[in-house]
């Protein structure tokens, strides 16, 4: 009995061990994502007095301070706060789902489809930024069902999905160049510009639909955070431990491509955020509790941190997405590397 209290005891000792590591490193990640939206208001052309920017801010016209902050730098923020949140949780779900860090939304296409649909609304529908996102959405979520019965075959296979992901993402991409080609020459320079993923032009009036769905898709995923843990240890483990497999998976994709699609709508395809962000946060937190907060918040502070250096860092000005690329590109070739030597592949 001696023994079996003393276990217990160490088990629960080191729950809460991992629990207080969860507590410090998301509250890291906050802390980090609201200094990161502070530069964002401060920092620009000009460089203005933190009470200059918070009286614009309250509504105060500030000569100079108000037109900068509240029309160019709010939406700028926001547009990269919720557009990071969005794509760092719905690539932790689509990783963690399908039990593989290539299983991501840039990857597996679903992102092209979106870019696709995006594209085709705005040089050769010139629709409105409302249609844009429906499209998107849309197109995201049929390019999804699309790559499952494709990949189903006699038994669902995860690298098949990634696979049939990989070529329909390439399909994708030809579509867009070719919508390139014979779109309106007024129009490739913009649809060019939000390829690329930037904040570049973010408008309040962009923001409603991407600020509305994060709201109420996020809360989805997080109360679905233990069966998504339980999910990643198999379809037969989770129905033995009484997960509801297929309608737990049917809500976390649903979930995930409703963000990824507005926010691909909103900032354009921002590359590498849905990949990074979820293997960064489960190094950070470790194992034991869910990451999906964890890995929304490292999709903030990739998003913000990035753009941040694409405007300062450099002589010329590059959108966020060129930043992100070249963070992410190099950790894809060492993941690849390293699962073909682990026979992964």
């Amino acid at each position: 009995m001696k023994t079996n209290a003393n276990a217990i005891a160490f088990i629960m000792e080191g729950r809460r061990q991992r629990f207080r590591r969860w507590i410090l490193v998301t509250g890291s990640l906050a802390a980090l994502a609201c200094m990161l939206c502070c530069a964002m208001l401060l920092l620009g052309n000009t460089i203005y007095p933190v009470q200059e920017v918070i009286r614009a801010l309250m509504g105060e016209q500030v000569k100079g301070v108000s037109f900068a902050v509240n029309t160019i730098r709010l939406p700028r923020m926001l547009a990269g706060l919720f557009a990071g949140f969005a794509f760092g949780i719905a690539g932790n779900t689509f990783q963690t789902m399908l039990r593989n860090p290539l299983a991501n939304p840039n990857v597996i296409g679903i992102t092209a489809g979106s870019s696709a649909a995006a594209v085709f609304c705005i040089v050769i529908l010139h629709t409105s930024n409302t249609v844009v996102s429906i499209a998107s959405v849309i197109a995201g979520l049929a390019t999804v069902l699309f790559i499952y019965v494709l990949s189903r075959g006699r038994s669902f296979s995860i690298g098949r999905l990634i696979l049939v992901g990989i070529g329909i993402q390439a399909m994708l991409n030809a579509v867009i160049s070719y919508l390139l080609l014979v779109g309106d020459q007024q129009d490739i320079p913009a649809a060019l510009r939000w390829l690329s993923g930037s904040l570049n032009g973010s408008q309040m009036d962009d923001l409603p639909y991407l600020a509305i769905t994060v709201l109420i898709f996020a809360p989805v995923i997080l109360m679905l955070g233990k069966h998504l843990s339980i999910l990643e240890l198999g379809e037969q483990s989770a129905t033995t431990l009484g997960v509801n497999a297929d309608m737990t998976r049917i809500a976390l994709i649903f979930s995930s491509v409703c963000m990824i699609a507005l926010a691909t709508a909103t900032t354009g395809p921002i590359a590498f955020v849905a990949f990074l962000s979820g293997p960064i946060a489960k190094r950070l937190v470790g194992v034991g509790f869910s990451n999906a907060l964890p890995a929304g918040l490292v999709g903030v502070n990739l998003v913000l941190a990035a753009d941040l250096i694409g405007q300062f860092a450099f002589e010329v000005r590059y959108p966020v997405g060129i930043i992100t690329g070249i963070l992410g590109a190099p950790y894809l070739i060492y993941l690849l590397i390293r699962m073909n030597r682990k026979g992964s592949l």
